[in-house]
């Protein structure tokens, strides 16, 4: 396998590889975890899955001026000002990002199974190393690579900036992605890399408008991605636009364009809210107790209840879920209703025969309306014409996308963030992207690393004030580099 250094020049790994992790993905083994693993598909009832989602973002706070002030993690930032609001927490935070690394260990050699998907922004990765908390990187690292450890832990992709995917072009969206493979590759190996097959979008975030659900898709399956994970509720059902009725099996999300053209990947849905209390008390696994095997394609097969959370906000995740998934991994071992993570789960079912085709289908929200009067391939202008004949007739139809929560829109009231950013992804393009400037080039890397970083979500899930002035700032800076290299 292939070597990347983790750091060039200062800056996290982030492009300049691309060519060699094209080669990894493409030569990939086809199975992941199925050869390894113990659980006897075939005694299933059901199955759980949790994931874990991990992200600080990159904030110019290393000083006094914001214009000046060298970029740090919040996590550095809640270190060294304990005394403000909750930063308290910084240590315990530092504990959540390793303590899988001596859970999972742990469980192993006590004869047990357990189960966890991870999912870490790209600034969070790079805010531990920076600050120097190589034990959280390193206890990862054993879980990941050593082969008595991996096949309980998944790791899922993402946005390397945490960027939302409905609100940011999908150009830079696609950079996101590959600057993720790029430095999990640098931390991790190349090796651990070929085994990443599913997506975990920031915020649960699912473009619907149909031309940038087509682009976030094809991006993810150009970028090797087999799988997504999806929130229930920004989805419907062709033809009806109903809500899916079989949640706990995996379904096919199919997006056409404006041009007609069509393209799919496996969802699985993630069932209910986010709430942390879910995955902190280990709900998918009791709620999957409850249930027996349902019928796909004429065979009966296992249900697979599916949740994500934060794996660090709040006191259940702090504090309850340690205990909790250390009781629940040593009951589920053995049983007819195991934890499995997803890839895991995939393998054993299409290896009984299920075939993508198989899965029920299901499409972003709102489609159904627009096909009901537009159809595929009459052009992007008759598209536009469509959608806002819709707004206009109902408020609550959108193409802001769908997310986590129906209740807060990504768009709406953050101009003047959004704004910064279309400048920022705009002097990316024209001074880095439209010169053909190589990846490997140190500029593009700076500008990347800057535009990405300003893209993160954060600089609007927490409202108006500082953090969208470290948005805005971010923006500046990643124009003003962009410009540096004409």
């Amino acid at each position: 396998m292939h070597t990347l250094p983790e750091y060039i020049d200062g800056l996290p790994n982030i492009c300049g590889s691309e060519a060699t992790v094209e080669t990894v993905l493409a030569t990939r083994p086809d199975t992941v975890f199925r050869d390894a693993s113990p659980i006897r598909f075939d005694h299933v009832k059901s199955a759980a899955a949790i994931a874990l989602h991990m992200h600080q973002p990159l904030i110019p706070a290393g000083g006094h001026d914001l214009h000046t002030a060298p970029v740090i993690s919040n996590l550095q930032y809640m270190m060294e000002n304990q005394h403000i609001g909750d930063n308290h927490n910084a240590p315990v935070f530092h504990w959540c990002y390793k303590r899988i690394g001596e859970f999972v260990p742990q469980l192993i050699h006590e004869g047990k199974e357990p189960r966890v998907m991870l999912e870490y922004s790209g600034t969070l990765l790079h805010g531990l190393r920076q600050m120097g908390l190589h034990d959280v990187i390193d206890a990862l690292k054993n879980v990941t690579c050593n082969p008595d450890y991996r096949r309980a832990v998944e790791w899922l992709g993402a946005p390397w900036g945490h960027a939302v995917a409905p609100s940011t072009p999908p150009q830079d969206f696609r950079l996101h992605v590959k600057a993720w493979q790029h430095h999990f590759a640098a931390v991790f190996g190349t090796e651990a890399l070929a085994r990443v097959r599913g997506f975990s979008p920031s915020e649960m975030a699912l473009p619907n408008h149909p031309d940038i659900a087509y682009e976030y898709i094809k991006t993810l399956r150009d970028c090797g991605y087999t799988w997504v994970l999806i929130q229930e509720h920004t989805v419907e059902q062709p033809g009806n636009g109903y809500s899916p009725e079989l949640k706990h099996l995996p379904h096919r999300l199919v997006c056409v364009n404006s041009e007609g053209a069509r393209i799919d990947i496996i969802a699985i849905l993630k069932t209910q809210g986010s709430d942390t209390k879910l995955v902190a008390q280990m709900q998918p696994l009791y709620e999957a107790r409850s249930l027996s095997r349902w019928t796909l394609a004429g065979r009966a097969v296992p249900p697979l209840v599916t949740q994500i959370a934060d794996g660090e906000n709040g006191g259940v995740m702090m504090n309850e879920f340690p205990p909790k998934f250390l009781e629940a991994s040593r009951e589920a071992t053995g049983s007819e209703t195991p934890l499995m993570n997803v890839t895991e789960y995939l393998e054993y079912l299409f290896g009984m025969g299920i075939t993508p085709e198989d899965l029920p289908v299901v499409q972003p929200l709102f489609h159904q309306r627009i096909w009901d009067r537009y159809q595929p391939g009459e052009g992007p202008q008759k598209l536009a014409a469509t959608i806002e004949a819709l707004k206009q007739e109902d408020h609550r139809f959108h193409m802001d996308g769908g997310s986590w929560t129906s209740d807060i829109s990504w768009v709406k009231g953050y101009e003047n963030v959004l704004g910064p950013m279309e400048e920022a992804s705009s002097a990316f393009y024209e001074y880095l992207i439209k010169p053909a400037i190589p990846s490997h080039d140190p500029r593009y890397r700076n500008a990347l690393f800057h535009l990405l970083s300003a893209q993160t979500s954060c600089y609007r899930y927490w409202g108006q004030g500082l953090w969208t002035d470290y948005g805005r700032e971010l923006c500046r800076r990643a124009v003003a580099i962009a410009r540096s290299v004409a």
